[in-house]
């Protein structure tokens, strides 16, 4: 497994913004994710962020039957500042 994480991007930083983005992935047989669509979100900036990191990430295949196969999962993205 291999997770990117989002960069906060700076407009939404120097404005205060925040927010959670929801996205759906599938992950297809060799653990690449492809398909990604927003469920939810506010905010277009943070938004492209999470995609952009998402897209990147790689999973351990799932098996069935030994087989790997394509699996459909949500993906939550917290934008906080501290």
């Amino acid at each position: 497994t291999k997770h990117v994480s989002p960069r906060y991007p700076s407009a939404a930083r120097n404005e205060g913004r925040q927010g959670t983005v929801v996205l759906e992935a599938t992950i297809n047989p060799s653990g690449c994710i492809r398909g990604v669509e927003v469920l939810t979100g506010s905010d277009p900036d943070l938004e492209g962020e999470a995609l952009r990191a998402v897209t990147q990430w790689r999973y351990t295949p799932t098996l069935l039957n030994g087989v790997p196969v394509p699996v459909i999962m949500r993906i939550t993205v917290n934008f906080h500042l501290r």
